[in-house]
């Protein structure tokens, strides 16, 4: 009887010390590994503001890394505005702001009243992208925004002229969650559906946001319409929700109403 008590001793601690062993090498793994996971989504980030701004195409593949580094270090300035006031903030690296934890802490955020786009939590401070050419010249102004779909929440970039009111592109890069379905919510991903975004107007001739995915050949021909996604009534419904929540007052409001007035020069 001692001996099998023995024996079983001995096998728990060789179990137990293995799985401390294997715990440890996970942990260190991913403490090793996470400078290089941040890199590589900051990275990735990037190259879908560069494909908003219509500085490359993915449409081609893979993108290489010194080419979406250089191309954004050269073209593209992130920079912090506060969405109460509309202002610039000053003295924070935009590039490395976290604004997703900023959104998880009710000392940097806010719930919305009007949260028709789902998205519970909001930081109080956002990042803007400002992409110039050549010359110095603004030439885009990526606006980023996000909202419940059908399934998760997606996130986005509204890339738009100057003027804060064309449209450029639509770039949808991340579905959070489970993902939207394939075919359908993954549609807003199509290149047929991004581009039928360009040359579109948000607002109409009074300032009022007139923007609208929708099912009616009518008012999608319009210049403030956008055909809505075959048989994904609920992501279209997402996408439309998510533009009006971040182009209203608890969004860009306060920003985009000071920049046609001077505030990004």
């Amino acid at each position: 009887m001692a001996s099998n008590k023995d024996s079983f001793v001995r096998t728990l601690m060789i179990v137990v010390g293995l799985c401390f062993v294997c715990s440890m090498c996970v942990s260190t793994a991913a403490v090793l590994l996470k400078p290089t996971q941040n890199e590589n989504k900051l990275l990735d980030k990037q190259k879908y503001i560069l494909s908003a701004a219509g500085l490359i195409d993915l449409s081609k593949g893979s993108v290489d890394k010194k080419e979406v580094l250089s191309t954004y270090s050269k073209y593209v300035e992130a920079k912090l505005v506060d969405l109460k006031t509309g202002d610039w903030v000053e003295g924070v690296n935009a590039d490395t702001y976290d604004q997703k934890k900023a959104a998880r802490d009710s000392e940097t955020s806010f719930k919305p009243v009007n949260d028709i786009a789902s998205v519970k939590r909001v930081a109080n401070q956002v990042v803007v992208y400002l992409v110039r050419d050549d010359a110095g010249q603004l030439k885009t102004v990526i606006l980023p925004v996000r909202g419940y779909g059908l399934w998760s929440t997606m996130y986005a970039f509204l890339a738009v002229e100057p003027d804060l009111n064309t449209i450029q592109s639509l770039v949808y890069y991340d579905f959070s969650g489970s993902g939207e379905t394939p075919g359908l919510g993954g549609e807003v991903q199509n290149p047929k559906w991004v581009a039928k975004w360009q040359g579109k107007k948000l607002y109409d001739a009074k300032g009022e946001l007139a923007i609208s995915v929708t099912k009616n050949p009518v008012i999608a021909a319009s210049e403030h319409g956008v055909d809505a996604l075959s048989g994904a009534t609920l992501t279209g419904n997402g996408v439309q929700y998510s533009l009006e929540f971040w182009l209203g007052e608890e969004g860009f409001a306060s920003f985009i109403e000071k920049a046609r007035k001077g505030g990004l020069s």
